[in-house]
């Protein structure tokens, strides 16, 4: 599965742009720069809008339900014989969030353009304001197993498998917390932080990641969660293009677990 690429690796044929720029800061930024120039025919698809499912109480991104993400794709004019190809401004999860929801809904041909819209423009055509395409019936089948809750994570521990919290050492140790009301991380898992994919040209591609994924098996079974479950999908991608062959995103993530379950630290 190679989904990271460089521009001149994405797919030129049968292919639709979503892009998927966003400020956690400044959660109207993405759209604003988008409507002022994107890549020509792009769709826009916001964290919050449509990248999560704000009524949800696990956690604060949760993910759509699988009727929102069959509406989305259906109004957004995409079917399973596209080539997708998702972008963010660079080194950025969010392309990387939307990749994985793509996963779960089934699509077989999904690109990340890692180098980010800055790169992607240089190449092809931009336009502003809003494309219009016509509703799909694209009906989805989606793959459960990707997409894991709470009582998921407790069965995994439970069973010896590995948990990976992607969000930086500080928060995992309980140093610091500048989000959620509770420091630490969930008990058992270990740290590996996401920014460590990131490099000049964007994040990594698979054949950059052996070093950082040495001392894991691929056989064994692992479940990402950061925060919300936003910065854990460039980790969840980086480990299914490396050949994990079970690799699952809790994505209600920390701020899920912390509702009705205590915490480790490591200070």
């Amino acid at each position: 599965m190679i989904i990271t690429k460089d521009v001149h690796e994405l797919p030129k044929t049968n292919t639709r742009f979503i892009d998927t720029r966003f400020d956690l800061q400044n959660p109207e930024w993405g759209e604003n720069v988008f409507q002022q120039e994107h890549i020509a025919g792009a769709v826009y698809w916001h964290l919050e809008d449509h990248l999560s499912d704000m009524t949800r109480a696990e956690g604060r991104h949760p993910a759509p339900s699988e009727e929102a993400m069959t509406r989305l794709i259906q109004k957004s004019g995409l079917r399973y014989d596209d080539h997708l190809i998702v972008y963010d401004q660079g080194n950025a999860p969010f392309a990387s969030r939307a990749a994985v929801l793509l996963l779960w809904a089934g699509f077989p041909n999904v690109s990340i353009a890692r180098e980010g819209f800055a790169r992607l423009k240089e190449v092809y055509p931009i336009e502003g304001g809003t494309p219009w395409y016509s509703k799909s019936d694209q009906k989805l089948t989606f793959q459960k197993g990707l997409l894991v809750k709470e009582q998921d994570v407790k069965t995994h521990l439970a069973t010896g498998g590995l948990v990976l919290d992607a969000r930086s050492s500080e928060r995992y140790k309980g140093l610091v917390e500048p989000i959620d009301p509770i420091a630490g991380h969930i008990p058992g898992a270990q740290n590996l932080d996401w920014e460590s994919l990131k490099t000049e040209q964007g994040l990594m591609k698979a054949a950059e990641t052996d070093e950082l994924f040495q001392q894991l098996s691929k056989e064994t079974a692992v479940i990402t969660y950061c925060g919300s479950g936003v910065t854990a999908s460039p980790l969840t991608i980086a480990l299914l293009e490396a050949g994990f062959m079970n690799v699952q995103l809790y994505a209600g993530s920390y701020s899920d677990w912390i509702r009705n379950n205590e915490v480790e630290t490591s200070k």
